[in-house]
């Protein structure tokens, strides 16, 4: 792919590395520039690099009617060699174009978005911010730009990624564990519809319940299936519970639930982990009478902004409290958030292939 590069003057741009005086946030910053690249005329076309600014839409551009819009989100991380790495950032590549079928958006071949997004890193290199447990937040994502006013898919579309330098998640770190409301009001998505895919649409649903959650002293809903029987999803996360022999148990995945880059890369590095990590169908009245029993002892979500979130208690509308083990953050938990967060600062070896040097091309 020959990317154009259109880059800032260097009297514009950054040129020594980022060094914050506090905590960043997370994904309040833009880097300088962003990559684009349009389809029209049934292909991919002009990849280029640009200075980060506003897009010019047409007012009938089809994503802003009906919602023809999905996203991505990975993250990169500078390691003890002053370098650059990406992390699982295939993965994420592959579920773009699983979310894209869903919606009906054309596939975006999965090297040519790698190439995107390393090009934009290498570019923007200096941006990453040089304090503990930052990163390079990464956000790939595309949109409907036909002006077009019928109920249909786009011929148009722009692929765009942007880079947000952001800090630790938790700037505290993992030590508080949150409360989720149970809610059989709300719900994710039913099956058939588009919970599978990282689609705009569906975060754009999850916000009248998180209000919801909030009113409950909650961080967060608990998804149940359209029946209310069965766990699905927390937030923008797969849950997950531990059990008192350390099993890790994650739900199911279904064409209701989006498949978690961190749950699954949990699964797949299994012995790794010193634990059983295990799927299964998770129904809410055994699970909560687990709990009760002790047999679940810990519980949180997987997701790749806070990688681990603990969860203390659960609540349900009605007002009854839940609480998991003592209320903290067990030890099972902080195990899995420490040996997948080493491994993607280069400080554990991961399994090969799950993180890639972000070569430095531009001078």
């Amino acid at each position: 792919m020959d990317i154009k590069y259109t880059l800032k003057p260097a009297s514009e741009r950054r040129t020594e590395p980022f060094r914050p005086e506090g905590n960043v946030g997370f994904g309040n910053l833009r880097t300088d520039h962003m990559f684009l690249m349009d389809y029209r005329d049934g292909q991919w076309q002009d990849p280029r690099i640009v200075p980060y600014g506003p897009f010019e839409m047409a007012p009938g551009a089809m994503s802003l009617h009906y919602g023809q819009s999905i996203f991505e989100g990975a993250k990169a991380f500078m390691h003890e060699d002053g370098e650059i790495y990406t992390f699982r950032l295939n993965k994420n590549a592959e579920r773009m174009n699983r979310s894209a079928e869903i919606v009906c958006i054309p596939n975006l071949p999965e090297q040519m978005q790698l190439a995107a997004i390393n090009a934009l890193i290498d570019v923007d290199r200096l941006w990453f911010p040089m304090q503990e447990g930052a990163c390079l937040y990464i956000r790939p994502f595309i949109f409907a730009t036909e002006d077009r006013l019928s109920v249909s898919p786009s011929n148009q579309y722009t692929f765009c990624v942007i880079l947000s330098p952001s800090g630790a998640y938790y700037s505290a770190g993992v030590n508080q564990a949150i409360r989720l409301l149970i809610s059989k009001q709300f719900h994710r998505a039913v099956s058939g519809g588009t919970g599978a895919s990282k689609a705009a649409g569906n975060y754009a649903a999850s916000l009248r319940a998180g209000k919801a959650a909030a009113a409950y002293g909650a961080a967060q809903v608990l998804y149940l299936d359209a029946g209310n029987r069965q766990i699905e999803e927390v937030g923008a996360m797969n849950h997950f519970h531990i059990l008192k022999d350390g099993t890790v148990i994650i739900p199911s995945f279904t064409d209701t639930i989006l498949k978690s880059i961190t749950s699954q890369s949990m699964l797949e590095l299994g012995d790794l982990l010193g634990c059983e990590v295990r799927q299964e169908t998770v129904m809410l009245d055994k699970f909560i009478a687990d709990i009760e029993a002790g047999e679940i002892i810990e519980a949180g979500g997987f997701g790749t902004a806070a990688v681990v979130s603990p969860v203390g208690s659960y609540i349900f509308e009605d007002g009854r409290v839940v609480t998991v083990g003592n209320g903290e953050v067990g030890e099972h938990t902080l195990r899995l958030y420490r040996l997948y967060t080493d491994m993607q600062k280069g400080l554990v070896a991961a399994p090969p292939g799950w993180v890639q040097k972000v070569e430095r091309r531009q001078g």
